[in-house]
């Protein structure tokens, strides 16, 4: 009898799992939640921190490096049901959820390895002041798909912030918004304020999959989506009538908490940033100070600086009350705390040269430290990700380059005047990858081998009288489209 039970069970299952349709949709490449991904990336925030793995020690499954690991459907679908069994969400496996636990796990699973290593620093204040407002816990993975866990993240309808806040809805729920900060970037006070209000959504419609859908495109699309279903409570049944980009909104939710539980499994492992393992402490300053003139003073480089305060705009901290605090690394907090007067006075004396200056209708011209780097513009560069990574502004780059807009092109040379220290670094670095991409011959053909940043403009601009076409001609077993570190190339014949 329990085995004619167990086998009824069994049938339920697999006719209900049967109905899921299990191929995944089609997903395009201006799929909203794909291009909101794409763009917080390209914004080159998370580039900046510097990531580092531990993949063999976490790797018990033994895949091999670049495995993309294949499941059957009835794997999805008890991975799913064992979600769901704990959940006060209805986590259903269907072919829309799949196309974005592909989109996770498969197309963007690099991202997916950051999304990771940045749990540990955002997760247990997300939790904190979940857990206070006694709202699921799950929530938690919301800030993946809106901002990929940037605090800066700024959507190109002016949605801000690690919860996406819009202005209006942050100015009702009590973010402020100055010239010089914004709370809809602040950690702890957006988090607080993103928890009121999917509280105050699930009041208005005890569901939490329409208090994320609402929580997405606002209360009044919901609503209309509810009448034009001709009354209908549910998601699944009011997605049609929904905006496109909330109809992708949650099983996209639902793919990540699929994806968070299960990353191993798919040969996913947390990549954490070097700036998440220090301490950091919280200070109240006296009077305002600019990033650049922390960093100048005790050596942090300005990305680590934004990323610990994320709510100042212009990276500069007013004298306004509670908004003037900084968040410092505890090894340079002392540091700061006994040179805070010669940190200020010296403020004050470059507040009172550049004054002189403008009055007298002078150009302040940019320091120049060190000896000038040499960079040249490749595909997807923009002048942020290169500030960043020789710790200057983009201001300092366009003032030593004479450029009055953003714009660039490739193969561009720019002349970047990094601090001593970061010039040594990158000159010794230049050199390191200048020895290893040294050209190798067989007698028959040239070779190079692929270095990271390598692509095929760069490396046919390498060589004289070398073309894209050439090298695409002579490596045709190869996909030129995607390249891979160590990879050797035939350039052109000897001789």
């Amino acid at each position: 009898m329990k085995f004619k039970f167990l086998t009824i069970t069994f049938l339920v299952a697999a006719s209900s799992f049967a109905q899921t349709k299990d191929s995944p949709k089609t997903m395009l490449n201006d799929d909203p939640v794909l291009a909101a991904i794409d763009s917080m990336m390209a914004s080159g925030y998370l580039e900046s921190l510097g990531f580092t793995d531990n993949v063999e020690e976490l790797n018990t499954n033994g895949y091999a490096k670049d495995s993309v690991p294949v499941f059957d459907s009835l794997t999805y679908y008890n991975r799913f049901e064992a979600l769901n069994s704990n959940s006060p969400f209805s986590i259903v496996y269907n072919s829309y959820v799949k196309g974005y636990v592909n989109l996770y796990a498969k197309r963007r699973k690099r991202i997916t390895a950051k999304m990771l290593g940045l749990a540990p620093v955002y997760f247990p204040i997300f939790e904190a002041s979940l857990d206070k407002y006694n709202i699921p816990l799950e929530l938690k993975y919301l800030p993946i798909i809106e901002s990929a866990l940037n605090p800066k993240a700024k959507s190109r309808v002016g949605a801000t912030g690690l919860w996406q806040f819009m202005y209006p809805t942050g100015k009702m729920f009590g973010l402020e918004v100055t010239s010089y900060y914004d709370e809809r970037s602040d950690v702890y006070k957006s988090t607080d304020a993103a928890c009121r209000y999917l509280k105050s959504l699930h009041k208005m419609y005890n569901d939490w999959d329409l208090a994320l859908a609402a929580y997405n495109c606002g209360p009044g699309n919901v609503n209309k989506a509810i009448r034009r279903s001709g009354g209908k409570k549910s998601y699944w049944e009011i997605r049609n009538f929904l905006p496109r980009e909330t109809r992708g909104y949650v099983p996209a939710f639902l793919a990540v908490n699929y994806i968070m539980a299960y990353a191993s499994e798919h040969n996913i492992y947390p990549k954490t940033p070097d700036i998440s393992c220090f301490k950091v402490d919280t200070i109240g300053l006296s009077d305002h100070l600019s990033f650049a003139q922390i960093s100048e003073y005790l050596d942090i480089p300005i990305e680590y600086i934004e990323f610990l305060n994320p709510t100042y705009k212009q990276n500069f901290i007013p004298n306004i009350g509670e908004a003037n605090t900084l968040c410092l690394p505890v090894e340079k907090m002392g540091d700061f705390l006994t040179n805070e007067a010669t940190i200020y006075a010296l403020k004050t004396e470059q507040d009172k040269k550049d004054s002189i200056a403008v009055a007298q209708n002078k150009i302040i011209a940019p320091t120049k430290r060190g000896d000038a780097v040499v960079y040249r513009v490749k595909s997807g560069d923009v002048l942020g990700s290169i500030a960043q990574r020789y710790h200057c502004r983009v201001s300092q780059i366009k003032d030593w380059n004479n450029l009055y807009n953003d714009r660039l092109k490739i193969g561009q040379k720019l002349y970047i005047y990094a601090k001593p220290s970061y010039a040594v670094q990158n000159k010794k670095k230049a050199k390191v990858d200048a020895e290893k991409s040294q050209p190798k011959s067989d007698g028959k053909y040239l070779y190079h081998t692929v270095k990271s940043g390598d692509n095929l403009w760069d490396i046919a601009n390498k060589y004289d009288g070398v073309s894209i076409e050439q090298i695409q001609k002579l490596n045709k077993a190869i996909d030129i489209k995607k390249l891979k570190l160590g990879t050797k190339l035939k350039i052109k014949p000897v001789g």
